[in-house]
């Protein structure tokens, strides 16, 4: 069984170091501010998730606590990316150049708009 385990342990571990090296990958390649954002949170969430759970399973002494801080990681990562995000669209960091459309400034004066003509 400790064998299995451990199998389980480093794939987790294995599969988790290739996705943080994607993130960091795509935090070098990726052309602006949010894309960099949305890359490093993707992978590196899911790197941290599946490296610390594979040490768990290595250690399984170690599982409960490796188990809530890979909870931890996945609920605090994409939380904190996006206010990340919408600081930075706030203090006016710009869209990459090829980007055509900024949805998330159309949305907000829709709704600027709508509440003007509640008024």
């Amino acid at each position: 069984m400790e064998t299995v385990l451990n199998i389980i342990g480093y794939t987790l571990t294995s599969v988790g170091v290739v996705f943080l090296f994607f993130g960091a990958l795509g935090i070098l390649r990726m052309p602006d501010v949010y894309n960099r954002m949305q890359a490093g949170t993707k992978a590196t969430t899911l790197g941290a998730f599946g490296t610390i759970l594979g040490v768990g399973f290595i250690n399984p002494e170690w599982f409960f606590k490796t188990a809530i801080i890979a909870a931890f990681i996945l609920i605090s990562n994409p939380i904190s990316s996006h206010a990340l995000a919408r600081g930075s669209h706030k203090i006016g960091i710009k869209l990459w150049q090829k980007k055509d459309i900024d949805h998330y400034a159309r949305a907000e004066a829709t709704l600027q708009e709508q509440e003007g003509d509640g008024e």
